[in-house]
């Protein structure tokens, strides 16, 4: 007899893994439910619902982590971490149906914690239409801005990102008229060569009338850094029937990085994406995605606590874009400058991932497509 360990990335990985090896299609997909386990943190949790929780969880074999003198009541609220599996968590959704202390409203959300996406992997390159956006690499204006989005469409590029403004920390906004102005020939060139039937092509602007612009000239997709603040912006989207990415950012791009707080930074940009989910959809947006802003309006720990929990934001049901593409918190762990910041970009996107991102906005569209092809062999290798 011989053994070892395997590596199981989700739920969908365990029922794969067990067809392979001869287990029947129903039973593969019952026992991947107790193979893939979970940790849910819990904020403010009424002390009575705690004690519920952890003695209901304890009798199905799960358990909940709490505070010190939890039992005896001793704080009104405790923060608590449940642990379990993917088949836990089901059965505990219909077990606290029932029970008090807001136990309801948990049971009826505790499931689309342990949902896990499908979507492929799409690389997203991006093209700047201005002279001062952070990575030089990536500035493209007329014919130029055409021929390397033909060309990275050659190398791997699901979608195009075109924008005109530079959003990086401490920059100033331009006026309507200069970002048109900038965005427009780019726009009527992508028109004319009919480009939009080759690729996805995405406008990075919060402006109105140029995203009006875009999308007459067969922009598919708005990725709007405010999120969707301005309602002019999701009425456009809503009318031309787009795609909208909801970003999170804190502050404005002139002073965003200027002493970022947050109390608990996961529950903050959860509370934002669901208030601004509710606003696309009372305009009629049907598509989203979901970008948590890395290094907008972040430090390194907020930017690393953030990437480390992307799976969490899987429970909006939304395709999660990534985007930390040669940013400033890769120096800030290991001293690189912008055209340095490769390695690390690869590091972050990969993970990200790994941990549910469908969405990879990059600079590097080639060195992006072979990293990720390579993941996407490991991980469907079995046994």
């Amino acid at each position: 007899m011989q053994f070892y360990k395997i590596s199981l990335k989700d739920q969908q990985e365990a029922e794969k893994l067990f067809t392979t090896i001869g287990a029947e299609e129903t039973g593969s997909y019952i026992m991947s439910k107790k193979a893939f386990s979970h940790a849910l943190f819990i904020k403010d949790l009424h002390v009575g619902a705690a004690n519920i929780l952890k003695q209901d969880a304890l009798s199905i074999g799960a358990d909940l982590v709490v505070p010190t003198g939890t039992i005896l009541a001793k704080d009104k609220f405790v923060d608590a971490i449940l642990l379990g599996t993917t088949k836990h968590f089901y059965t505990l959704s219909r077990k606290e149906l029932a029970q008090p202390f807001g136990l309801k409203d948990l049971a009826k959300e505790l499931t689309t914690f342990v949902q896990y996406s499908k979507n492929k992997t799409r690389i997203m390159g991006i093209i700047n239409a201005n002279d001062d956006s952070f990575f030089d690499g990536s500035r493209f204006k007329g014919d130029e801005a055409i021929e390397r989005i033909h060309s990275m469409i050659a190398e791997g590029a699901d979608i195009i990102d075109i924008g005109g403004v530079s959003t990086r920390p401490g920059s100033d906004m331009v006026d309507e008229k200069e970002e048109l102005r900038r965005i427009a020939p780019i726009c009527d060139l992508i028109k004319q060569e009919k480009i939009n039937q080759k690729v996805l092509l995405s406008i990075d602007s919060f402006t109105p009338s140029v995203i009006e612009y875009a999308l007459e000239s067969g922009f598919q997709i708005v990725n709007d850094i405010t999120g969707l603040e301005n309602d002019e912006v999701a009425r456009i989207t809503a009318k031309h029937g787009a795609t909208i990415v909801i970003m999170h950012m804190q502050g404005k791009p002139k002073d965003m990085q200027h002493n970022p707080s947050y109390d608990n930074v996961v529950l903050e940009v959860d509370e934002f994406f669901k208030e601004r989910i509710a606003k696309a959809k009372e305009f009629g947006i049907e598509d989203i995605i979901l970008d948590v802003g890395i290094g907008f309006g972040k430090t390194l720990e907020h930017n690393l606590t953030l990437l480390k929990n992307t799976e969490h934001f899987l429970h909006f049901g939304y395709k999660l874009l990534i985007g930390a593409s040669r940013k400033t918190l890769i120096d800030k762990i290991t001293p690189a400058d912008i055209g340095d910041r490769l390695p690390g970009t690869l590091a972050i996107h990969l993970d990200s991932v790994r941990r549910g991102s469908s969405i990879v906005r990059c600079h590097d569209v080639k060195e992006h497509y072979q990293a990720l092809q390579v993941q996407k062999a490991i991980q469907d290798q079995t046994i």
